[in-house]
């Protein structure tokens, strides 16, 4: 166990781009991870976990292999990307991101979603509901993002993730024989009550265009939640967790 005190120091450096900056995390190989909470899960479902950061009166159980860093509060406030810090920051490696040969037969796509917040809820749906992985298209928000790791819940350490293009999706789900639907709004739509959807992956576009017309063009057909007239969309989350539920449904 170290203890660091100063922010000159580079491991205060790195975990400050770790939290900015994507592109560094993808040079890296390595994200970063804030709370307690997040902490068990990670050490719960033996995330690959690299290095723990904490103030002087955390007790904790530092498991094989990880390095420990002890900071001031004050230190842990410059380094952690959450407005009121528990004490708590942990970095892990980067899952591989090309997606091996699909096992599973539910899959979720998002389609250029922008904010972390809706990525990492409906990880967590994707989760909770049953699905088998998720597909992230037309640069979503960053999935090992701090905001995005955060509203997943420790999901992110269960369920993969991966960034794709539409083609390298289509690949995937044809060798695995299964179809890909649209969540869009339209008279063809079929009412997704009534769609078999527990053999797919659905398509949730993004939160104010919807789904792009080069992903809508590649879907094998679409489906549709019904609402009221007078209402035009639904949040992207919800939307997704709706869709979830009618995918496990039959189960």
């Amino acid at each position: 166990m170290s203890v660091l005190t100063s922010r000159q120091n580079p491991l205060c450096a790195h975990l400050r781009k770790l939290a900015a900056q994507g592109r560094y995390r993808r040079e890296a190989g390595e994200y970063l991870a804030d709370g307690r909470k997040l902490w068990e899960e990670a050490v719960r479902w033996g995330a690959p976990v690299k290095r723990l950061i904490t103030t002087p009166e955390v007790t904790v159980e530092t498991p094989a292999g990880v390095e420990r860093t002890v900071v001031s509060p004050q230190l842990m406030e410059y380094l952690s990307p959450m407005e009121s810090p528990q004490g708590f920051l942990f970095t892990l490696s980067i899952p591989r991101q090309t997606p091996p040969r699909l096992e599973g037969e539910r899959y979720l796509a998002l389609d250029g979603l922008q904010d972390p917040g809706n990525v990492g809820t409906i990880w967590r749906a994707a989760d909770a509901l049953g699905a088998d992985g998720l597909f992230l298209l037309n640069h979503c928000a960053d999935p090992f993002g701090p905001k995005t790791v955060r509203a997943a819940m420790g999901a992110s350490f269960r369920l993969p993730a991966w960034e794709v293009t539409l083609e390298e999706l289509r690949s995937l789900l044809a060798e695995k024989g299964l179809p890909l639907y649209a969540a869009a709004l339209g008279e063809k739509c079929q009412d997704v009550r009534r769609a078999d959807l527990r053999r797919c992956a659905v398509v949730v576009g993004n939160e104010g265009h919807g789904i792009s017309p080069e992903v809508l063009a590649g879907c094998d057909g679409a489906v549709i939640i019904p609402m009221r007239p007078r209402c035009e969309s639904l949040n992207a989350a919800t939307a997704a967790a709706i869709l979830l539920w009618e995918m496990g449904r039959d189960q």
